[in-house]
């Protein structure tokens, strides 16, 4: 039993013939008696009676019809249901960032996106650097924020954002005025180091010189914290400029860059390449191009695909 051969049951009840049926339906009259006769095979009942020229339905006829009508209703519904989504986009993305990513960069997108999508449900899974991959991959997340790099090749990488590492550091500390520090210049201080991460492993790089004369006081896991234990003057530390600009400016910490070379990170939208997006998702991705860099929009390159499309090469992408 399909939906064709539904409809066209319910055309000939409605036309009580056969062969108007048959012309409502572009068939043959013959085409039109094997599609019932298919019917009252697979049923094992007749649906019809033929008196004289004129037919009427069986009681498995109208049983039938009953049902047919309510499950051609259900595929209109289904179809416009379909077709609102697409009109007015629903449902729900699952966003897979860490807790400073969804601070201090994703306000403003979350912001706009709703503005443009009220009735798609954002859900945020907090999440640390490759626990981040691990849920785009493992499809736990539509969408996942995380630094670079990334090397898994089933990976899109769209570049969104990118600021500076810098020194943080007590206002009145005496390196506060330097325009930047280098990692000689820091022996004899306590430093607090972010526990893990990609900005961890990258410090562990600059930071190794002089290892062995360094006093790593502590390891912490949390912006906030490292930024309260830098103003009670526990130690000094490194944090992303995004991430301490509003208490460097006014003037309760200072940030001093890194040398003999700026340490920039970069962060990146990453979602499945094989993953057919939606007009939510793709709305999702375009949406954070405009508003996560903080300096104002990257340019977009090429279209923005239909949905449902690979995107793979249609983005400026990285990976």
């Amino acid at each position: 039993m399909d939906l064709d051969q539904l409809h066209t049951f319910l055309e000939i009840v409605r036309l009580k013939s056969f062969s108007k049926a048959a012309q409502s339906c572009f068939r043959t009259q013959p085409a039109v008696s094997a599609q019932v006769r298919q019917l009252e095979q697979e049923l094992n009942a007749p649906l019809f009676e033929r008196l004289g020229t004129k037919i009427a339905l069986t009681a498995a006829g109208h049983i039938l019809a009953d049902y047919a009508e309510q499950i051609l209703d259900l595929r209109r519904r289904a179809q416009d249901g379909i077709n609102e989504l697409e009109r007015v986009p629903r449902g729900e993305l699952m966003i897979a960032a860490n807790e400073a990513s969804c601070i201090y960069v994703l306000p403003r997108v979350f912001s706009e996106y709703k503005k443009q999508f009220p009735n798609v449900h954002i859900l945020v899974d907090r999440s640390y650097g490759a626990r981040v991959v691990d849920a785009v991959l493992e499809n736990l997340a539509d969408f996942g924020i995380t630094q670079l790099p990334v090397t898994e090749k089933r990976l899109q990488i769209v570049k969104i954002h990118s600021d500076e590492i810098k020194l943080l550091l007590p206002a009145s500390h005496p390196l506060a005025s330097r325009k930047s520090v280098t990692a000689v210049e820091l022996i004899g201080y306590p430093l607090l180091l972010p526990k893990t991460g990609t900005t961890r492993n990258r410090l562990n790089v600059w930071l190794e010189p002089v290892e062995d004369e360094l006093n790593v006081s502590m390891e912490l896991d949390s912006t906030e914290m490292i930024k309260r234990f830098v103003l009670a003057g526990l130690g000094l530390s490194f944090l992303a400029a995004t991430h301490c600009q509003e208490e460097v400016a006014a003037g309760k910490l200072a940030a001093t860059s890194l040398g003999p070379e700026p340490m920039v990170r970069q962060l990146a939208l990453i979602y499945r390449k094989d993953k057919a997006l939606s007009k939510a998702a793709l709305g999702f991705i375009e949406v954070t191009l405009r508003n996560a860099a903080p300096d104002g929009p990257p340019r977009i390159l090429g279209r923005v695909p239909a949905p449902g499309e690979r995107v793979a090469k249609t983005l400026p992408v990285e990976g």
